[in-house]
């Protein structure tokens, strides 16, 4: 099960599981962009908001039981205003896809994950790591999901199931960027200008996939993904 699977990360991630062997669950809100990529991997489309009960109650149905992994993915970013500035409403949006909708999804799979001896894959972000400027909502979400994800290793220590986070850098996906300056191209392209191969989302499904492959004795609790130009969230070499 892969949720936020109709672009980016998510997509990338279902084709690069389906590859692996697995009969993939793509989930997301967007009926045609879902059902034209399960076609493409043999997989079955879900169409599910991730911050609505009854959708996520249907996408557990989906699974018939059988879920071995789930792949927390759906969220994103929304604005770069500082605090004093801040669109709350946005602030609230983001904790609901990235922290509630992510527990509401694991919470309903939660059963099967663990009868399956299965494991759950969080798509976090450095931005978990600490703040920066116009940051606060987007970083105060991801922090709070880290939290999620630790104490529910915790809380399972005792069950046959795996825990993963994984923390990415600078992505370049066609669309995070976009939808966080609410389509505005230019602020979306200025955000990677000069950064010499920012990671791209094939990245990531590479590091969920060998996360998951690991034997079921071995858990990766968090693993810190970025490009060589980005050796720290502040620190990012850009040429002209």
């Amino acid at each position: 099960m892969v949720t936020g699977a109709s672009s980016g990360i998510g997509a990338a991630t279902a084709r690069r599981l389906a590859a692996d062997g697995y009969q993939v669950v793509c989930a997301a809100r967007r009926a045609d962009r879902v059902a034209a990529l399960a076609e493409e991997i043999d997989g079955i489309p879900a169409v599910c908001d991730v911050t609505d009960a009854a959708s996520v109650a249907a996408l557990a149905e989906l699974t018939g039981g059988r879920c071995e992994l789930l792949v927390n993915n759906a969220g994103g970013a929304l604005g770069l205003e500082p605090v004093a500035e801040a669109d709350l409403e946005a602030w609230s949006a983001m904790y609901a896809t990235n922290v509630i909708g992510a527990a509401a999804v694991t919470q309903a799979l939660l059963p099967s994950l663990i009868v399956n001896q299965g494991q759950v894959v969080f798509i976090t972000s450095v931005a978990a790591d600490g703040p920066y400027e116009g940051g606060a909502g987007y970083c105060g979400a991801k922090a709070a999901e880290r939290a999620m994800v630790g104490a529910l290793r915790l809380e399972l220590v005792d069950q046959p199931i795996r825990i993963a986070e994984i923390s990415p850098g600078m992505v370049h996906t066609e669309e995070f960027s976009l939808t966080r300056f609410g389509g505005d191209q230019a602020r979306a392209d200025a955000v990677y200008k000069g950064v010499p191969d920012p990671l791209v989302a094939d990245d990531i499904a590479d590091c969920i996939s060998w996360v998951a492959g690991r034997p079921k004795h071995v858990n990766i609790d968090r693993l810190t993904v970025r490009p060589r130009a980005q050796a720290a969230q502040h620190k990012v070499h850009r040429v002209s």
